[in-house]
């Protein structure tokens, strides 16, 4: 898979008893890893012996530390030089499991540098089966950023993943991605029908609003979508078939939700380049992203766990 993940951070994934707005905290412990969702995406692959070549920017001299960091790990990056500094997310997790995200724009990149990064997918896009557009893009990139790759894509006969949020995920859709995988606050804000909070926690009316918002996707442009509902599980609907739900596995533990969002979406576009049908890497998909939140690092998973949770993920009609 060609992941094209513009907007690298460094995340600092700290742990503390409980998070109180206006205190001076300290934390027990802090795990700094290279992150994004592209990142994550790419980082999954690797979990799961998926072949994955990350696009990214690397701003300045934190964005350099970054890309080592991330080549150290055995993820394949082609890094596009940009201006200013690499930005932080700091991940927040109380010891009751409610996590707090602190995301930072990242630096703004010129109409040059998105081209250059343009240029990079171009050149890479004969050796992989599918593209994926994985997270936001930085101030300055195009509004229409992942609908432009979406072009790209579809020139070489390639299919589109699009896992964005926000006007990213609005200007992609008129692009007609073959898919769209958003999870459920992103989609509904979207649609005109949710704010975009995202809570962890999986709403008890999840499994509806997800269906409806997954055919609604389909009907705004995308070939398919699928929703994510946190741990209730996801929606996929596509062009001339029947929406389904899958349900998600319980997880043995969790340990950080961050991430089971990419992936589900590393484990579902390894099955579409392996041939798989549609709902079978969605499948897939949801299995890898409960496997995901049983480990400590965003993207991080078993491989063998995910195959593990794949009989519990049976698809149900809409």
């Amino acid at each position: 898979m060609l992941i094209a993940g513009p907007n690298l951070t460094i995340d600092r994934t700290a742990t503390l008893p409980e998070l109180r707005p206006g205190e001076v905290l300290r934390a027990e412990r802090v795990a700094i890893t290279p992150g994004g969702k592209g990142v994550d995406v790419a980082r999954a692959a690797r979990a799961l012996h998926a072949d994955a070549l990350l696009v990214s920017f690397v701003p300045g001299d934190t964005g350099r530390a970054a890309a080592a960091m991330i080549t150290r790990e055995g993820i394949a990056l082609h890094g596009v030089a940009c201006g200013g500094e690499l930005r932080s997310t700091a991940i927040l997790i109380e010891r009751g499991g409610r996590t707090t995200v602190l995301n930072e724009p990242g630096p703004a990149v010129t109409g040059a540098e998105w081209e250059a990064l343009e240029a990079a997918l171009v050149e890479a896009l004969p050796r992989h089966g599918v593209v994926v557009c994985s997270g936001s893009v930085p101030p300055g990139s195009p509004a229409d950023a992942y609908a432009r790759i979406a072009a790209l894509a579809a020139g070489a006969g390639r299919r589109c993943v699009v896992d964005a949020a926000g006007a990213t995920l609005a200007h992609a859709l008129p692009g007609r991605p073959a898919v769209v995988c958003p999870n459920l606050a992103e989609a509904e804000h979207v649609l005109g029908t949710g704010r975009g909070d995202e809570p962890v926690e999986a709403a008890a009316d999840a499994r509806p609003r997800a269906l409806a918002a997954a055919a609604a996707l389909v009907a705004r442009g995308a070939g398919a979508a699928i929703v994510t509902a946190a741990a209730a599980g996801a929606a996929l609907a596509a062009t001339g078939t029947v929406p389904a739900w899958l349900p998600a596995p319980r997880a043995a533990a969790v340990r950080n939700p961050i991430g089971a969002g990419d992936a589900l979406t590393s484990a579902f576009v390894a099955a579409l380049e392996r041939g798989d049908p549609l709902l079978e890497a969605a499948r897939r998909g949801v299995a890898a992203a409960t496997a995901s939140v049983e480990s400590a690092t965003a993207g991080s998973l078993s491989a063998a766990r995910a195959a593990a949770l794949l009989g519990a993920v049976v698809a149900e009609p809409a």
